[in-house]
């Protein structure tokens, strides 16, 4: 890719999301686990960033913490210029609903509400966010027509288009996705990654965790943890 023209220089200045010196560490008894050490990263408005790493390497504690969704034992982490990290839960709640989409390997989608009632929900927790409608969310990830779908009824590809309606409901500054495509067959795999590469494109961050060498090429940068550091 030219750099000259990549999305990331369009919106140069502007970081989505920035983590300094973070630390996590896990006691179990007399024992201590040092999940993360001293992580420091940032991704850009219009940049792709995929992380990868062997399992244990500390890839979803550090998800977890850039998310808001766990706390880091040291360290800290701004979300669009907002500090998310060392605060009540309910503030890091708010702070995540207007400025954090997650996809979680596990799914983001609520069992007994259909798929447009998972959007209108996500989107109700940031009010005033979003540039979209639910409609155009769901036309966007080719799922206009399962709107009224449990996601139950749902097959694999469609469930993580879903997953990332969802995740991108309230127009989020960042984007942390877990392994989002590890269980797809190639074709969806491709699309997934393709509706990413166009959400860093449209200015927003995207942060990738992930094993897959596909994955990797949509990338802007690539970072590297191994026993909870990022290093080359």
């Amino acid at each position: 890719m030219n750099d000259s023209m990549t999305p990331a220089r369009q919106f140069a200045g502007t970081d989505a999301l920035t983590a300094q010196d973070l630390y996590r560490f896990y006691r179990a008894g007399e024992e201590e686990t040092l999940a993360l050490r001293g992580v420091a990263l940032s991704v850009r408005r219009g940049e792709c960033v995929a992380v990868i790493g062997p399992s244990g390497s500390g890839k979803s504690t550090l998800l977890a913490c850039l998310a808001g969704l766990d706390e880091p034992d040291g360290g800290t982490v701004h979300v669009g210029g907002e500090r998310i990290s060392h605060r009540p839960e309910a503030d890091r709640a708010r702070v995540r609903a207007r400025r954090v989409g997650v996809l979680l390997q596990t799914g983001n989608l609520i069992a007994h509400l259909d798929v447009g009632a998972n959007v209108r929900l996500a989107r109700t927790a940031a009010p005033g966010a979003g540039r979209q409608s639910v409609n155009e969310l769901l036309e966007q990830v080719g799922l206009e027509h399962r709107a009224r779908a449990l996601p139950r009824e749902l097959a694999g590809g469609e469930l993580a288009r879903a997953g990332l309606a969802v995740a991108l409901a309230n127009d989020p500054d960042i984007l942390l996705a877990d392994e989002p495509t590890g269980e797809l067959d190639g074709v969806t795999e491709q699309r997934i990654l393709a509706l990413l590469r166009s959400r860093a494109r449209a200015g927003g961050g995207v942060l990738v965790v992930t094993h897959s060498p596909e994955a990797v090429k949509i990338a802007d940068r690539v970072l590297t943890l191994r026993d909870g550091r990022v290093g080359p």
